[in-house]
Order: structure tokens, then sequence, then C-alpha cells
């Protein structure tokens, strides 16, 4: 849902955040990956995180592994998109009016 209290791209900022966005989107996967398995090591004390069809696993492992990795990706996505959003407004588009 759009706000559309001029705090959106414009559209140069949405054309210019489309590569960067890419880019930063590996990049945050990459780190999500990372900060989930450090998570679910200090959850499970295990190295391997529950793999969805191993039966190396309980249901309320794998289901519980899967919400934390959830999590964690979630709030990694936000984070991203919110800061490489900010920063192409930052160089390319012209300054906020201040509330």
């Amino acid at each position: 849902m759009s706000r559309g209290d001029g705090n959106e791209l414009s559209p140069l900022g949405k054309i210019a955040y489309k590569p960067f966005g890419l880019v930063f989107g590996v990049l945050g996967g990459m780190v999500a990956s990372w900060v989930f398995g450090q998570v679910w090591k200090r959850v499970s004390d295990e190295d391997g995180t529950p793999q969805p069809l191993s039966d190396d696993y309980s249901t309320r492992e794998v289901l519980l592994a899967a919400a934390i990795q959830g999590a964690v990706f979630g709030l990694i996505k936000t984070a991203v998109d919110r800061y490489g959003m900010k920063g192409v407004r930052r160089f390319l588009d012209s300054p906020r009016p201040r509330a």
C-alpha cells in the first residue's frame, strides 16, 4: 500500500535503483543465509540447518527453522531495500521537505 506522501522515488530514481537493487538483493541473500546459520547454531547447538525433506530432524525443528529463516530473510531484505532506496534518493532526488 502506497502512502502517496511524496516519499516515493522519482521515475529516474526507480530506474537508477534497479541495478543496485539486484546487486544488494544478492548480497543481502548471502548475508541473510549466513545470519540464519549463526542463529540456528545458537538455537540448536548444531552446525547444519534442517532441510525440509530430511528425516534427520523432527517436524517441529524443520518448522522452527523455517520460521526463523523467514524472519531473518524478511528483516534483511527490508533493511536492504529501505537503505538502498534512501541512498539512491540522497544522490539522485532533490532533498525531501522536513516535517
